[in-house]
């Protein structure tokens, strides 16, 4: 069964729900990313494997919980409560399939999930995508499943928030099948550290774009 990887920053109030709601056979890993609320040590007593990663980023998170895991198919979803993990099957079956090597949840936002400036950055870098590398996506969502040594493979060096996008870039440039999947997502809970605030999308959208504009230059 996959192996679901959940990078942490100070996410104890989701953890619960979240490693609640993983499907049956389904192992959770928590990228501890240097949490002080105690995160790792309530997602460990709930019984997700735990691995600590004290470099900070996005991408160095994914990267320890790529590594950590041992499934033939990954996933890889924020760990803040505004995904269902109970929606991963639907992408792991696309795997399975064969009908995608990399299956992306699109989001499908409840009313006060995605704040405005985080979903005209979205809005903004798909359509980059699509003009600079000529890829055809509606989300960057976190959501998303694929084999773990393809991923491997695919030799992703950011570490970052240019990470997910990385991943993209280097999927099409293989020519993998890439499919989107409209998935639920939901006001997260507690407070937002990145994309939520203004600040965190401007870092992200600083990482992506610096990611395309090398990709154009390659």
């Amino acid at each position: 069964m996959p192996d679901v990887i959940l990078p942490v920053l100070d996410e104890a109030g989701a953890i619960p729900w979240v490693l609640g709601a993983m499907p049956p056979g389904y192992r959770a890993i928590v990228v501890d990313n240097g949490s002080s609320d105690g995160s790792g040590a309530i997602a460990a007593e709930l019984g997700a494997l735990v691995v600590d990663e004290p470099r900070r980023g996005f991408g160095a998170a994914c990267h320890a919980g790529l590594l950590a895991a041992s499934a033939e198919i990954v996933c890889i979803m924020d760990c803040d409560g505004s995904f269902d993990p109970g929606e991963l099957p639907r992408l792991v079956a696309l795997i399975e399939s064969g009908e995608a090597e990399l299956a992306l949840g699109r989001r499908r936002p409840a009313p006060g999930s995605w704040p405005a400036h985080a979903r005209l950055a979205n809005l903004v870098l798909v359509r980059l995508l699509r003009a600079r590398a000529g890829i055809a996506l509606r989300d960057l969502g976190p959501m998303r499943a694929a084999r773990r040594q393809a991923l491997l493979d695919l030799d992703l060096r950011d570490r970052a928030f240019g990470y997910p996008l990385e991943m993209v870039l280097r999927a099409a440039a293989r020519e993998w099948p890439i499919v989107e999947l409209a998935v639920a997502y939901r006001p997260r809970t507690g407070s937002s550290k990145v994309t939520g605030t203004l600040r965190g999308t401007v870092r992200a959208v600083r990482d992506m774009t610096r990611m395309l504009a090398s990709a154009a230059r390659d």
